[in-house]
């Protein structure tokens, strides 16, 4: 499906994501298998352009809202040892252009961890429109990135035998939006 396709079901104007239908979960190496969490707040919103190419998305993640199903681990992310959500509470997401390559669809974008600033690409995929029981009218999109956390100034490591350590250094995130017409 073209930019062009995707625009005209996606009428021009604010989408606002709809946090109670979304989802921003991420995985890591943790020792020799791999941990998942998620975000449980976070906002933001998607400007779709008459030119499909010029819209735009924003997203602010509250990084105190980190949930890895473990209590302890998630205190110890929130300290200064790892996410320091003490002096940088919030983890922001910009997009920089939105293009087609091949049969994806790639969204351009900065990412600010920790006052570090830093360009990602994401894959997307969009998974239509349609109308709510509420009188809305919806939009669903997938999308994932895999990130290199030393990039934003994450170090905290644990060395373990030989060459190994307790996290690794790639972080995959995923994301599952869904977006009410404002």
């Amino acid at each position: 499906m073209s930019l062009t396709t995707v625009a005209k079901e996606l009428t021009v104007g604010t989408w606002n994501i709809d946090p109670a239908h979304s989802e921003v979960t991420f995985t890591i190496r943790h020792l020799m298998s791999k941990v998942r969490g998620s975000f449980t707040e976070f906002s933001g919103a998607v400007e779709v352009a008459e030119n499909p190419a010029d819209s735009t998305a924003t997203a602010e993640i509250k990084l105190a809202s980190i949930d890895t199903r473990n209590a302890d681990r998630d205190a110890h992310v929130r300290t200064a040892d790892v996410l320091d959500v003490e002096n940088h509470p919030t983890m922001t997401f910009v997009t920089k252009g939105v293009r087609a390559e091949g049969g994806d669809y790639l969204v351009d974008g900065e990412l600010t961890i920790k006052d570090v600033t830093k360009p990602v690409t994401l894959e997307l995929e969009f998974n239509g429109v349609g109308e709510d029981p509420w009188g809305g009218t919806r939009a669903g999109f997938s999308a994932n990135t895999t990130i290199n956390r030393k990039d934003w100034g994450i170090e905290f490591n644990i060395p373990l035998a030989g060459d190994k350590a307790l996290l690794g250094d790639k972080v995959d995130i995923q994301l599952e939006v869904q977006a009410v017409r404002a």
